[in-house]
């Protein structure tokens, strides 16, 4: 019992500011890769320490986008068109917001909200495999806000 209580204050003194800074980019990091393989654009960037880490700034929308939308994801209340153009923004935008914890609890709902809407129009049978790890993430953010690293700690200290 002891070294557990050892080990625990150890993790104890593990500050949330950094714990929530790795959470931003692991929850981010997936929404901003699928939304660059959404649009066309000029690319940025190279292969650094065995990862791609080219992004692109959308111009326009792949044409396999359109069709994704118009056959495999049905949303409703929207055409496949204005889902596509809002998926790919959304995309692009809130993970970026996220990640630099600019409007981060805003940036972390418009996630999870999307992740909801992929949950229950468009990947139903991925709740347990990936869903679930990103609404946890996401609340925690929420609740939690994004820590002293970020740009909303700058701006908002009081």
């Amino acid at each position: 019992m002891k070294y557990f209580r050892i080990i625990g204050r150890y993790l104890d003194a593990i500050p949330y500011s950094l714990l929530a800074l790795v959470l931003r980019f692991v929850v981010g990091r997936p929404f901003f890769l699928s939304g660059q393989t959404k649009i066309e654009g000029p690319t940025f960037g190279g292969e650094y320490f065995g990862y791609d880490m080219t992004f692109q700034i959308p111009t326009s929308l792949r044409d396999s986008t359109l069709t994704l939308f118009e056959n495999d994801y049905k949303l409703p209340f929207l055409s496949p068109e204005s889902a596509a153009l809002l998926t790919a923004g959304l995309e692009f935008i809130l993970p970026v917001m996220l990640m630099l914890g600019l409007a981060a609890r805003f940036s972390a709902l418009g996630l999870l909200v999307m992740t909801l809407v992929i949950q229950f129009f468009v990947y139903p049978d991925a709740w347990w495999t990936v869903h679930v790890y990103w609404v946890t993430i996401l609340s925690v953010l929420i609740a939690r806000g994004p820590g002293k690293v970020s740009f909303d700690h700058l701006l908002f200290r009081n």
